[in-house]
């Protein structure tokens, strides 16, 4: 698999114009299990073909039992100078519910190795509204993080898929279900209490001391390009062109090892685009740049988003701040539906 890996990032080197990286993302699964050797290599090779700015964000994605000693001793050595950790809670019974390999002893001692070989540069993960907490375990959630010292925070709110062992301890009444009230006023107490911590909420679920927003993820959220490699990985081209590479791994392999590209392409509509635009910029402090927007799309879609945003920024769920289209923070945890009114279908 590394050396497919390594065979796409060569084929698909000039797929992206800017040949200096701003960041470099080890993810969507669970890169930990690699060994330093690997990730030092990828990095090397990726750097055949790219230089890295200086001020370039590596982040290495990684679940808390993956962080032994020798591996972040290892790690430490490398380019890597950033960390996703997966801790999701530190109270054993959220952990059990989510089947999560780790306990909460070894949610706070992997960050506690990880701050002693020097990478401070730290995002952890946390779960809120799950049936197993409750108000004063999310505050205690909260502040072990404060007191850990982590300067980073993505949490969102556990929902109910389909087909999993949740959804069945539901239906069988092990369990209950998520309360939608009391997400709710988890997350309002968890955005006031990380700001008057010194943490910037500059995405619904994303909270950064100054200078530690994740630069990897807000250029999604500010539709810039990206390159995705390895099986199931997107790309964009910051433009019209979405493509994703194959989920099989064996089929992967298959087509690199004949010089073939595993992945899928679609040009995005100007529908899709803007939907897209919504759903994305009005989760995020910046908001939806109105210009952009001008310079962008058709008079029938500048006059179907007119038409939508009057009667919300008359009663202020939609505000205009220096041309940009914003979602008030009082009214984010609705984002998503408050976006969703404004597709076109």
């Amino acid at each position: 698999m590394l050396s497919a890996i390594k065979k796409e990032v060569g084929l698909r080197k000039d797929e992206l114009e800017n040949k200096t990286l701003k960041s470099l993302y080890f993810g969507g699964g669970t890169p930990s299990v690699l060994s330093v050797d690997e990730i030092k290599s990828l990095i090397d090779e990726i750097q055949n073909y790219f230089s890295f700015d200086e001020k370039i964000e590596i982040t290495l994605e990684s679940n808390p039992d993956d962080l032994n000693k020798n591996f972040l001793k290892e790690l430490s050595q490398t380019e890597i100078n950033r960390l996703s950790i997966g801790t999701q809670s530190f109270f054993d019974d959220d952990l059990k519910l989510m089947n999560r390999a780790h306990n909460a002893s070894e949610a706070e001692s992997s960050i506690k190795r990880a701050q002693d070989f020097g990478l401070e540069n730290i995002s952890i993960d946390l779960i809120y509204g799950s049936p197993t907490s409750n108000f004063e375990i999310w505050k205690d959630n909260l502040n072990k993080t404060i007191e850990l010292q982590v300067p980073h925070v993505s949490s969102y709110a556990l929902t109910v898929e389909p087909k999993t062992a949740l959804e069945k301890w539901i239906e069988n009444g092990k369990v209950s279900s998520p309360e939608e009230a009391e997400q709710n006023q988890e997350f309002y107490y968890m955005k006031d209490f990380l700001k008057d911590n010194g943490f910037d909420h500059y995405e619904i679920s994303n909270f950064g001391k100054p200078g530690f927003h994740s630069k990897h993820n807000s250029a999604y959220w500010k539709s810039e390009p990206y390159l995705g490699i390895g099986p199931s990985a997107h790309s964009y081209n910051g433009s019209l062109e979405r493509s994703w590479n194959i989920p099989n791994n064996s089929i992967y392999i298959k087509n690199l090892n004949q010089n073939n590209l595993p992945k899928e392409t679609e040009i995005l509509s100007e529908k899709d685009r803007f939907n897209e635009m919504m759903m994305i910029g009005l989760r995020t402090i910046w908001g939806v740049g109105l210009n952009k927007i001008n310079q962008s799309f058709s008079p029938e879609i500048i006059e179907h988003l007119n038409r939508e945003i009057k009667p919300k920024l008359e009663s202020e769920i939609l505000i205009i701040e220096n041309n940009y289209l914003k979602i008030p923070e009082k009214h984010w945890f609705l984002a998503d539906g408050i976006a969703s009114d404004l597709f076109i279908v």
